[in-house]
């Protein structure tokens, strides 16, 4: 079983990374960015027996910190 992990930070917390990002963008000459929010994905495959509560500690021991992060799991 193929699983796409989609890990972002959650609102209210300072994201440098995407500043960094919108600034570059104007310097580019792009326009009318107002926000970016950086974040992160991780594919894995998986056995297909692998439980959703299995699939869900990995998430929360390693993937995504988640004091800051949310993340969500895409099954494919």
């Amino acid at each position: 079983m193929k699983l796409r992990i989609i890990v972002t930070l959650k609102n209210g917390v300072l994201d440098p990374q995407g500043k960094a990002i919108q600034h570059a963008l104007g310097g580019l000459g792009f326009t009318g960015v107002e926000d970016v929010r950086a974040g992160k994905i991780f594919e894995l495959e998986v056995a297909d027996g692998t439980s959703d509560e299995s699939i869900d500690e990995m998430c929360r021991k390693l993937l995504a910190n988640t004091v800051i992060e949310n993340y969500r799991v895409e099954k494919q």
